[in-house]
């Protein structure tokens, strides 16, 4: 059974081998036991259930919460050949019964519903005519009430287990913490499942903060002009107000920005989704509405222009960039108000005092994210019980490390000015006084003769703003969101004030240069690569257009990617691209060869004289050493010429060079564990430690021609 498991992985998903926990997630329901995953955003959380559907005897009920995940889903599963459908309500009667029937009848490998539906008697009755391979549950973190995307529904799930004693169930989610775990094996019944809880880490985000009070606009419109000009990516705002006058805003300044929240028309939003899934550069401006069960792999940029709510929040809304592994950024810009706003909202909401306890904890902890000096990837795998032992190197504060200075004096002075004006006051005005500023409401309430009345005129008003936000943030000050956003001191700051404590804070700075500095593209800056980017892209959406499906369903850019670097030739080379199947390579790989071939052509550089008089006397017969004495040349020259040759097209490497696929392959294992971008020969020799007769030359020459190494290595290795 691991062998067909694996065969479905590569002939008709095509991935070479599973990763993280899927394989032993697919043998214990191929098994038919539960099981209970917890996989990050893009780890693969599908395939656990879609495979293990296919391995086994009948067909796969999968439980999901949004009509626009179960479609996108669908439609990929088909374009893999794969009988896949779904009921819902966007179906008109007549195909309902068609599924139904072809339910019933054995015709489908996987059948998507929502929770709403599996729980009427008329379905349940249906499923007790049909052979069941399992149930997935997916998003199953909809089962927590303590959640926001809590469904009610998702609760009486626990009837499969009292209905089907016998078929495996599997609950997947991306963002549950340690409570919301236990919630969902004691509501679904899964006590007994086992669990599979993979790393939260997405080492393929970077993670970057920054303060913009006023300036939020501009700082997103650098961010995105400087970094992610042409990419697709989401921009999340606070309130519906914002998202509409943000989208409108980045519309005036050339780009496609699609506003989304719960406020505009349904069809409004299903229009402006389905051009985020279906375009390229695409900008989605959304409250957080917008996301759960979007699927779309080729997210660049997630932005934030408010503080989220928690680091659950944040998590689940940072994830929804890169979930086809490759680079991407979470970016947000935050200021004070933010921090109020939430608090003020949290205060007048009409959930229980308890929940109200727990989501102020919540956004205590998301404000101390924000302000740490240290590796944000470490701080956030910490908060989710997971453990990073080094620095990650892709965040703001590796890529810049923060400054900090000793604030202690103006913390004492931030903290005497919130006492000595009542505890009545917001951030503003409390930096008026402090800087000395004269108007009407300070001489009204008498506070321009205080001491402390323009006694802090060494910093401005931003700078102060900035220790109010970090004094705040660090429970040294609290919000009175009953007092329209009035500071009151904390018993945590006694000690500052009684000079018994230093305060160490971080210094604001610009960071715009080294981000970019560290930041890693799909396209280099190569004109030629642009170009055959440019036209694999082209060709993806074609192809799209014509089967009616978004055009990361074709293909992936990963897969593109892969595409653009080691420029296939035949469709057997095309195989081996990461995400081709074999009803893929049916239905694509013509198309794309065609583009790769044309822009080979186009781009063919001329054979030189001393290369073609190699190449006229190697197919007269002759061999490499008989060249080599006739020329009076080396014989590494030769397999050099002859690997010029086979880049251009004029030979082929079988020509050339009797050699296994299997040794080709260990020989590009072992380039790949050894390089260490010095681009020699000598360390990938000798790890080999004799492992093959072949002189050193002829590996020269397979590194340099062979097409499964040397388009992962398009540089020549040297001795």
């Amino acid at each position: 059974m691991e062998d067909t498991a694996l065969d479905y992985l590569q002939q008709t998903f095509g991935y070479s081998q599973f990763r993280l926990q899927q394989g032993e997630i697919i043998q214990t329901l191929i098994n038919g036991d539960d099981a209970v995953v917890l996989m990050p955003t893009g780890g693969g959380k599908s395939l656990c259930y879609q495979i293990p559907s296919l391995c086994r005897s009948g067909t796969g009920i999968i439980i999901s919460p949004l009509i626009a995940l179960m479609h996108d889903q669908v439609i990929a599963l088909q374009q893999l050949g794969i009988n896949a459908a779904f009921l819902n309500s966007t179906l008109d009667a007549k195909t309902s019964r068609q599924t139904e029937a072809d339910l019933v009848n054995g015709h489908l490998d996987m059948l998507y519903v929502a929770p709403e539906r599996l729980n009427t008697s008329g379905f349940i009755q249906l499923l007790k005519q049909t052979r069941i391979s399992l149930f997935a549950i997916d998003e199953a973190h909809c089962v927590s009430q303590w959640g926001h995307d809590f469904r009610p529904d998702y609760i009486q799930l626990c009837l499969l287990h009292e209905q089907f004693p016998d078929i495996p169930r599997i609950a997947l989610t991306a963002t549950a913490d340690q409570a919301t775990r236990k919630e969902i094996k004691q509501r679904l019944q899964l006590e007994n499942a086992r669990d599979f809880i993979s790393s939260f880490d997405r080492p393929n985000i970077c993670y970057r903060i920054t303060e913009a009070q006023s300036n939020a606009r501009s700082a997103l419109l650098r961010f995105i002009q400087n970094e992610h000009e042409g990419d697709s990516g989401i921009v999340y705002c606070l309130s519906r107000k914002k998202v509409e006058s943000t989208a409108a805003w980045l519309t005036e300044k050339g780009f496609t920005a699609l506003p989304y929240h719960a406020g505009l028309p349904a069809a409004e939003r299903q229009a402006n989704q389905q051009r985020f899934l279906n375009e390229d550069a695409i900008i989605i401006v959304a409250t957080i509405a917008f996301g759960m069960g979007i699927d779309k792999p080729d997210v660049r940029f997630v932005a934030h222009l408010n503080l989220p709510k928690s680091m659950e929040a944040y998590y689940q809304e940072t994830g929804r960039a890169g979930r086809d592994g490759q680079p991407a950024t979470a970016w947000m810009a935050y200021g004070l108000q933010d921090v109020i706003t939430l608090k003020q909202m949290m205060a007048t909401s009409s959930a229980a005092e308890q929940y109200k306890r727990v989501e102020n904890q919540k956004l205590e902890t998301m404000l101390g994210f924000t302000e740490i000096t240290g590796c944000r990837r470490q701080s956030l795998l910490d908060y989710f019980g997971e453990t990073l032992d080094h620095a990650c190197g892709n965040c703001d504060n590796c890529l810049s490390p923060a400054e900090t200075w000793d604030a202690t004096l103006a913390a004492q002075k931030a903290l005497s000015c919130v006492h000595r004006t009542g505890q009545r006051f917001g951030v503003n005005y409390l930096v008026d006084v402090l800087t000395g500023k004269a108007n009407d409401r300070i001489k009204q309430f008498g506070h321009d003769s205080l001491n402390i009345y323009g006694l802090g005129k060494e910093l401005d008003a931003g700078q102060w703003r900035t220790i109010y936000r970090q004094l705040i943030s660090r429970n040294l000050l609290t919000v009175d969101t009953e007092g329209h956003g009035s500071l009151r001191l904390s018993e945590q700051c006694r000690p500052i004030l009684r000079g018994e404590q230093t305060l160490l804070m971080r210094k604001e700075s610009k960071r715009t240069r080294a981000a970019r500095k560290g930041r890693k593209s799909l396209v280099t800056d190569d004109s030629e690569n642009k170009v055959l980017w440019d036209a694999l892209r082209d060709c993806r959406k074609r192809l799209a257009d014509e089967n009616g499906v978004p055009p990361f369903v074709i293909f992936h850019d990963a897969t593109l990617s892969e595409m653009m670097q080691r420029q296939p030739r035949d469709q057997e080379q095309f195989l081996q691209l990461s995400g081709v199947g074999e009803t893929k390579l049916e239905k694509y790989a013509g198309a794309f060869l065609k583009v790769i071939r044309e822009h080979q052509d186009e781009n063919k550089p001329g054979t030189s004289d001393t290369v073609n008089e190699t190449l006229v006397m190697f197919r007269s017969g002759q061999d490499v050493d008989t060249i080599a004495s006739t020329r009076n040349i080396k014989t590494t020259t030769v397999y050099a010429h002859l690997a010029s040759c086979i880049e251009q097209g004029e030979l082929n490497l079988e020509e050339v060079i009797d050699i296994k696929p299997q040794d080709i392959s260990i020989i590009h294992e072992t380039l790949l564990s050894v390089d260490d971008g010095s681009r020699k020969l000598k360390p990938v020799y000798d790890a080999l430690d004799g492992m093959f007769d072949y002189d050193c030359r002829i590996l020269v020459f397979v590194c340099m021609s062979c097409s499964c190494v040397s388009v992962c290595f398009p540089f020549h290795f040297v001795l």
